[in-house]
């Protein structure tokens, strides 16, 4: 290993781990050496030898990160499996998700009463611990109540709630009985919770009665209710309020609706006092429901699996991220986002969960967040590109705070968007240069990561460490699809079944839309016969050698303002519903160039005939945007434009051609543009702001 990193250029390196041969990623080198004969010297060969022999791979790291089943299969997968449709790994196994997060099967094992989690918002003195027991105990409640509703598995449980413990026994509640959950944050508006929960009816819905956010509590309780008057036609029958602040619960509005409404805590205390049942389910078996938010229609529901979420997050936590049961994980993130997901399953190594509701600068200003890490010793700590670029750009720089102990802190991840070569350097100024500074990658398609880090490999700026085990991703040309040169942009895509895979889209049709989405780019590229996942992101892999992957953005018109990622049509939506008199056509798309550090989301509106454009539309359209959907759906530009909406000739609007050249590339007009002289508006108002 050391000859390897050796041989690279270190002028960029700012980070090497001290003793990388302590670590879980170097333990299961040797564990793959000595049961299978290999002499695997270093991560670029593991990486390697994981690719090119999947269902070997996948089959040492179930032994070695400890999968709890029932029924344990020995063949993760069949050969020549192709992506599509879509392999069931480790098939005849039989598990279940909730019981390996609550029983971790660490050595030694987690003591009852450890903290399991620590939940806590903004507010000094809001912070609760969690044990072990306590977890436990909450969650066989929670189930057996959830029984009692009717609850079975397959059905789906909704949470409209904030980033708290219960939020959390909830979900393993619902898990442990066999039903599949989703989860969307109490910031959203009414439209977007009913754009995505009327097309899954959930049985069951937990929502706060309010949340605390910028040093207020904001009640939820009359957004609740209109979505409860519409979800009650279509099969919801019971909702739980979480007393989340003081203030009205609605239970009497809620019941109005023909629903059985009840506060949490009563609901645990009345639940039939019976041991936990785990149902044992095959790995293919619905577990989460995540939304993608596509450039056209109602964001799409995709269905991901119990098995597939479990192997793959163990995989990342402990081989990627060394996460243990003396690790302690903090990822600032809503119930909405894939990494709540994420940092939720560190559970299952016995890591203590860190859950934090509020704004991440209350209330101490920029170093509200780096004083919970303090106090907490937290050891793993992930956030948005966007949070660290503020930042570097206040030069707030928690190490050198006298009052603040960061020692603990091992590691700091950071995702959503990319991250500036110039903010990599800062945070080894700003932070303990002992963290490894993990740029990662992935998405709510795969509820997890295609780059990853790596403790066997150097941190460079501006890039991602590696691409992770088991993911075989390549740079393929976004026209032809044959692969790029080294350190050429394009496409990233991805050549062998990987477990995370979505099972389906949910709803009718729901594996044509899922082939649609990710299958039907490319097929027989790279040597691999059928279709491979196209996942939509722009990067390039400077370095073969080292994997590492430098992000460069999305390269489809989904937008991603600070990380957060949503689709154009939620905002058509609103222009169709609220404003259909005055506006008669729009596109919204991101803007990111090269010296930006973020992405903007910029509206272009044209107007209907006799309605002028003004501060008052801008204004009217920025405020129903925020009520509707959210605060982080509002576009940072919105204009009128000069020059029509450029569109294919079959009506369809052109996206990604506005959105390049808004972002500074200079793209050739193609045959498909049906009036090619809009983009030259686009390509004026670009030049002049």
């Amino acid at each position: 290993m050391g000859d390897f990193l050796c041989a690279n250029d270190a002028s960029d390196v700012l980070w090497r781990h001290p003793k990388a041969e302590s670590t879980p990623m170097w333990h299961f080198i040797h564990q793959v050496n000595a049961g299978l004969g290999l002499e695997i010297r270093d991560y670029p060969e593991l990486y390697k030898w994981s690719v090119d022999n999947v269902s070997a791979f996948w089959e040492q790291t179930w032994d070695f990160v400890g999968i709890v089943a029932s029924v344990k299969a020995h063949q993760a997968l069949a050969p020549d499996a192709p992506m599509f449709p879509r392999p069931d790994f480790f098939s005849s196994a039989r598990l279940n998700f909730a019981e390996n997060l609550l029983y971790p099967p660490t050595a030694p094992s987690v003591e009852p009463a450890a903290p399991a989690i620590i939940s806590m918002t903004e507010l000094p003195g809001d912070r609760r611990s969690i044990s072990w027991a306590e977890l436990r105990e909450a969650v066989c409640q929670c189930s057996n109540a959830l029984r009692e509703t009717g609850l079975e598995a397959g059905d789906v449980v909704a949470g409209y709630v904030s980033n708290h413990a219960e939020a959390i026994v909830a979900m393993l509640a619902a898990a442990s009985i066999g039903a599949v959950w989703t989860g969307i944050s109490p910031d959203s508006g009414v439209s977007a919770v009913l754009d995505r929960l009327c097309q899954i009816a959930p049985k069951v819905l937990f929502a706060d009665n309010g949340t605390v956010y910028n040093g207020k509590a904001w009640s939820s309780t009359a957004k609740t209710a209109q979505v409860v008057a519409q979800l009650a036609k279509t099969g919801l029958r019971t909702v739980i309020v979480i007393n989340n602040i003081e203030g009205d619960l609605g239970i009497h509005d809620l019941e109005s609706h023909g629903i059985s409404a009840h506060e949490y805590s009563s609901f645990l205390a009345e639940a039939p006092r019976a041991p936990q049942v785990f149902e044992q389910l095959p790995p293919s078996h619905p577990l989460y429901i995540l939304y993608s938010s596509g450039t056209t229609g109602l964001p799409k529901p995709i269905v991901h699996t119990s098995l597939g979420t479990l192997l793959q997050h163990k995989k990342e936590h402990l081989l990627h991220c060394s996460l243990s049961a003396s690790s302690r994980m903090l990822y600032y993130t809503t119930t909405s986002w894939m990494m709540w997901h994420w940092s939720v399953g560190a559970l299952a190594v016995g890591a203590t969960v860190i859950v934090y509701a509020g704004s991440p600068f209350r209330p101490h200003s920029h170093l509200s967040l780096p004083r919970v890490l303090s106090d907490l010793k937290v050891t793993h700590f992930g956030t948005s590109a966007a949070y660290l670029t503020a930042l570097e750009a206040n030069n707030v720089r928690p190490a050198s705070e006298p009052d603040l102990d960061l020692s603990s802190l091992q590691a700091i991840y950071s995702t959503a968007s990319p991250l500036p070569p110039s903010t990599f350097r800062f945070v080894y100024e700003a932070f303990p240069k002992s963290v490894n500074l993990g740029s990662i990658t992935g998405g709510t398609d795969i509820i997890s990561l295609f780059g990853a880090p790596c403790p066997l490999l150097p941190v460079r700026a501006g890039e991602i460490q590696c691409a992770g085990l088991g993911m075989d991703i390549r740079v393929v040309d976004s026209v032809t699809g044959a692969e790029v040169s080294p350190g050429e942009p394009g496409d990233l895509i991805c050549v062998k079944p990987f477990p995370c895979q979505p099972l389906t889209f949910f709803g009718p049709n729901g594996d044509q839309r899922y082939r649609a989405a990710y299958f039907e780019r490319f097929r027989d590229i790279c040597g691999v016969k059928g279709p491979v996942w196209h996942h939509g992101d722009f990067v390039k892999i400077p370095d073969p050698s080292t994997g590492s992957l430098v992000m460069l953005g999305r390269s489809d018109g989904v937008l991603k303002p600070a990380g957060v990622r949503f689709g154009s049509a939620e905002i058509y939506n609103i222009l169709t519903r609220f404003f259909a008199t005055e506006i008669e056509d729009a596109v919204c798309v991101g803007r990111r160039r090269a010296v930006d550090t973020d992405e903007t989301v910029c509206l272009f509106v044209v107007m209907a005939p006799s309605k002028e454009f003004g501060d008052d539309l801008r204004s009217r359209i920025k405020v129903k945007i925020r009520n509707e959907l959210s605060p982080r759906h509002v576009p940072g530009v919105i204009n009128e434009c000069g020059g029509g909406i450029p569109k294919t000739s079959n009506g369809k609007k052109i996206e990604v051609a506005v959105k390049q050249i808004l972002s500074g590339m200079d793209i050739k007009t193609n045959a498909s543009v049906a009036n090619p002289e809009s983009l030259d508006w686009f390509r004026e108002w670009a030049r002049t702001h």
